[in-house]
């Protein structure tokens, strides 16, 4: 038997699709606890067994949020199996992005910097 040759780039394009596909899923969620979910990004494993999802939370409690997303994992799994041509869906893992809020703490900490140097001159 003949192996099809790998397709360049299929895993970045997976990967893509899940972050489309799982954005729109999760609006579908009835749990209060998920509230304005951005996917930031998704790791797919090169044999397609699992995917990290990175997400930040515009409004609600980051901690809970990701708990109710990884309650909600197989049933957002499950709606992957519908959209993906794909052989194996990968076991969703999701994890709270904070650059956002680094970026954002790192901001302040230079802002507060250049205001204490322009007291100093």
């Amino acid at each position: 038997m003949k192996h099809k040759r790998a397709i360049p780039n299929r895993g970045f394009r997976v990967a893509d699709q899940i972050q489309r596909d799982v954005a729109d899923l999760i609006r579908d969620l009835k749990d209060p606890r998920v509230g304005m979910v951005t996917v930031q990004a998704v790791e797919v494993t090169p044999d397609y067994a699992h995917a990290k999802i990175y997400f930040s939370v515009l409004m609600g409690e980051p901690e809970a949020c990701q708990t109710a997303l990884n309650e909600a994992a197989g049933f957002i799994r499950n709606g992957l199996f519908k959209r993906l041509q794909i052989h194996t869906v990968p076991t969703l893992h999701f994890l709270y992005d904070r650059t956002t809020e680094r970026a954002a703490d790192l901001s302040a900490l230079i802002h507060r910097a250049n205001a204490t140097r322009a007291k100093d001159d």
